[in-house]
C-alpha cells in the first residue's frame, strides 16, 4: 500500500510539471496570435474606412492618430 502510494505521487509529479510547462507555452502562443490578429484587424478597419467611404481630411487624420496609438 505504501509503495503504491509513493509510486502514484511520483508519477503525478513527473506528469504535472511537464504538463504545466506545455500548457503555459500553448497559452503564450495563443496570446501572441490573438495580438497579431487584433493588430491586423485594426489596420484593416482603417483601410476599409479610407477605401470604401468618402472621408474628409479631418476624419482621416483622426483615424491615422488612432492607428498610431494602437501600434
Amino acid at each position: 500500500m505504501h509503495n503504491t502510494l509513493c509510486i502514484r505521487i511520483l508519477q503525478n509529479l513527473l506528469f504535472c510539471i511537464p504538463k504545466a510547462a506545455v500548457l503555459h507555452g500553448k497559452s503564450v502562443g495563443f496570446a501572441s496570435q490573438k495580438s497579431r490578429f487584433r493588430n491586423v484587424k485594426a489596420r484593416l478597419s482603417l483601410f476599409n474606412g479610407i477605401i470604401f467611404t468618402k472621408l474628409n481630411l479631418k476624419t482621416l487624420i483622426i483615424l491615422l492618430e488612432k492607428n498610431a496609438k494602437n501600434t
